[in-house]
């Protein structure tokens, strides 16, 4: 067992089913809460990703797939997809290959934004190019919403990240984003706007 990941919430390690690699996510419990609330609130929290994982899947953008679920134990294995993460691939290869998989990005969160669903933790690290294809992965903070302030949160988490992570290319990266989202999702321009409402609220409490 290799652990890729801890956080407050989950741990995330490399392990074997059916004797093939696979990615196994498990919640963690939190002594300071209530036996009868922790398990409540984990397993709760475990189904609403299984359900986010399933139903993105069905609007046909790759996630990966789910082996088996453990719910009491509030464990999902899943496919290990090996690939490069964007994080890298944006950062190491040529302009047109940069365009056109940013445009591939843009597309599905216009999908995802379309349909209702947001990720809650849109960045490069969480989206992995295999064959030529995106998938997303860690959906733990995705939401059903049809809210457009939740979408343009989203939007903003990717754009936050991408200036960061991706500096030296940030307009051509997030250029490429908005047109493939804009070209998905027919309320594009509502999110949109309601983002840049966001950053000026932001840059506001900032300078006070």
């Amino acid at each position: 067992m290799q652990v890729l990941y801890q956080g407050a919430e989950s741990k995330i390690y490399l392990d074997t089913f059916d004797g093939e690699q696979a990615i196994v996510k498990e919640r963690i419990k939190k002594n300071y809460r209530i036996t009868e609330l922790d398990e409540m609130l984990r397993k709760r929290r475990t189904r609403k990703e299984i359900k986010l994982l399933t139903d993105v899947r069905k609007l046909n953008i790759q996630t990966p797939k789910i082996l088996q679920v453990d719910e009491s134990r509030c464990k999902i294995i899943m496919e290990y997809v090996q690939g490069d993460r964007l994080k890298e691939y944006i950062n190491t290869n040529s302009v047109d290959r940069v365009k056109s998989v940013c445009m591939q990005l843009g597309k599905i969160i216009g999908k995802l934004h379309a349909n209702d669903i947001v990720h809650g933790d849109l960045t490069t690290s969480n989206l992995i190019l295999k064959d030529g294809k995106i998938y997303v992965i860690d959906l733990g903070m995705g939401e059903f919403t049809k809210r457009i302030e939740d979408k343009a949160t989203d939007l903003k988490l990717l754009k936050q990240a991408i200036k960061s992570t991706h500096f030296k290319i940030f307009d051509l990266a997030w250029g490429s984003i908005l047109s493939g989202y804009s070209e998905e999702y027919d309320n594009s321009s509502k999110v949109l706007e309601q983002m840049k409402e966001i950053e000026k609220r932001t840059r506001y409490t900032n300078r006070e």
